[in-house]
C-alpha cells in the first residue's frame, strides 16, 4: 500500500511539473452547445500518447447508455450507435463478451438502460451511474456492492434465487430473461423454463422459450432446477431485482436512469485510488500501456469523456496510474476506466476522431455512452 501511494505521489508530481496548470484547457473548443472537444498529445514515460477529450455540460446535453442492436446481446460499432440515436458524440463504454457465439455483446458487468436491467453486476466493481429528471441531470461513479434476484411466488418470497440477467444460462444456474434479451431465451433443453406474463405463470417448458412482451422467463438448470419450488401454470410470480451502491440513496434512487460498469475506478473524491485487487482486476491490466477509454466527473460539475490511442508508433497507449494522474490534472474528482484496447473509440459528428488500434479499424462493441443535445 505504501509503495503504491509513493508511486502515485511521484506520478502526480511529474504531471504538475509538466503541465503547470489546467492541462489542455486552452485546447478545448465548443463544437455544440454544452459540448467541448480537444485533441492533445503528451509524452508520458518517454512515449507519445494521443488523447481525444469531450467535456460535457449536462445542463445542455443528455448523456445516455445504449446497447448494440437495442438488445442485451449483439454487437455494433460506436459510430453506428451514435448515428442511429442521433447523437452528436459517443464513446464505447462497458466490457462485453467478445467471441463468435450467439451471446456476443453480452455485458460482463452491470447494465441498466432506461431503468431496466440488461445485465447483472460484477460484485465489487465500480460503475457510472446516470441520473436524469425533468429538473436536473447528474452522474456518479461508485462501487456496486450487492445484488439480489428475488421472486415472489404466490405471496412467498424466494430470496436470491435469480443469479443472472439476460445472459447465457450455465450449469446449476437460474437466469431471468426480459424482453430486452430478444424474442427467445436461446437456451438448450437441459433445464426448465417458467414463462410469466402479467404476473402469472403461463407455461413451463424444457427448451428455448418465447419471452412475453409483458413478462419474463425464469430459466433453471442443474441443482437450481432440482431445488426449485413446484411451480404450476396459473401461479402468481413476480420478480424483484435490486442492488446497493453508496451513491444511490432514497432521495435520488428514482432519478437513476442508466448504469454501465467499468473496472477499475481511477479517482475517488479527488484522489488517485485504483483498487484493482478489490475490484478483481489484475496488476498487468493496470500497469501495461493500452488504448484506454475513461469517464470522469469534474470539479466544475461537468463530465469528461476520454480516449487514449495506443499500440502504434504515433501513440503508445497509457497505463492506468498515468491515466489517473492525467485526469486528475484535468479536474477529475471521480473517474472510472471503461473498456479499452481495440474497443476504444470516440465519435464526434458522425466521424471516428481517434485512431482505433485494430488493424481492421473500428471494432463492434456491446454498448456506448452517447451525447445528445437537449431540446
Amino acid at each position: 500500500m505504501q509503495k503504491r501511494s509513493l508511486r502515485t505521489f511521484f506520478l502526480y508530481a511529474i504531471f504538475l511539473a509538466v503541465f503547470a496548470g489546467p492541462a489542455a484547457a486552452q485546447d478545448f473548443k465548443e463544437v455544440h452547445p454544452g459540448v467541448e472537444y480537444a485533441r492533445v498529445s503528451h509524452v508520458i514515460s518517454g512515449k507519445n500518447v494521443n488523447f481525444d477529450l469531450l467535456r460535457l455540460d449536462l445542463k445542455k446535453v443528455r448523456l445516455d447508455v445504449v446497447h448494440a442492436m437495442d438488445s442485451s446481446i449483439g454487437t455494433e460499432k460506436t459510430s453506428s450507435l451514435a448515428r442511429r440515436h442521433n447523437a452528436v458524440a459517443a464513446i464505447n463504454a462497458g466490457f462485453f463478451r467478445l467471441d463468435n457465439s450467439i451471446f456476443a455483446g453480452e455485458d460482463t458487468g452491470i447494465l441498466v438502460i432506461d431503468r431496466k436491467f440488461l445485465s447483472d453486476p460484477f460484485a465489487g466493481r465500480s460503475a457510472l451511474i446516470i441520473l436524469n429528471t425533468t429538473k436536473y441531470s447528474d452522474v456518479a461513479i461508485s462501487q456496486i456492492q450487492g445484488f439480489s434476484g428475488d421472486l415472489q411466488w404466490n405471496g412467498r418470497y424466494l430470496e436470491g434465487i435469480v443469479r443472472g440477467i439476460d445472459r447465457e444460462r450455465k450449469d446449476n444456474d437460474c437466469v431471468i430473461y426480459f424482453p430486452s434479451f430478444g424474442r427467445t431465451t436461446l437456451t438448450d433443453p437441459g433445464g426448465i423454463e417458467i414463462v410469466v406474463s402479467r404476473d402469472r405463470i403461463r407455461a413451463i417448458r424444457k427448451n428455448s422459450s418465447p419471452i412475453p412482451s409483458d413478462g419474463f422467463v425464469i430459466s433453471l438448470s442443474g441443482e437450481s432446477m432440482k431445488n426449485a419450488p413446484k411451480f404450476k401454470v396459473g401461479d402468481r410470480l413476480r420478480e424483484r431485482i435490486d442492488f446497493t451502491s453508496p451513491a444511490i440513496t432514497p432521495a435520488n434512487s428514482k432519478a437513476v436512469e442508466d448504469i454501465v460498469g467499468g473496472v477499475p475506478s481511477l479517482i475517488r473524491n479527488g484522489k488517485i485510488d485504483i483498487p484493482w485487487k478489490e475490484e478483481r482486476s489484475s496488476k498487468d491490466f493496470v500497469e501495461t500501456r493500452h488504448p484506454r477509454t475513461a469517464v470522469a466527473k469534474l470539479k466544475n460539475g461537468k463530465v469528461l469523456l476520454l480516449t487514449a490511442d495506443g499500440r502504434s508508433d504515433a501513440s503508445a497507449g497509457i497505463d492506468l496510474y498515468d491515466l489517473a494522474a492525467f485526469m486528475l490534472e484535468l479536474g477529475a474528482v471521480d473517474a472510472l476506466n471503461l473498456d479499452g484496447g481495440g474497443s476504444t473509440a470516440m465519435v464526434l459528428d458522425g466521424k471516428v476522431v481517434n485512431q482505433p488500434s485494430d488493424k481492421s479499424g473500428e471494432r463492434k462493441i456491446g454498448d456506448a455512452l452517447i451525447v445528445t443535445l437537449r431540446k
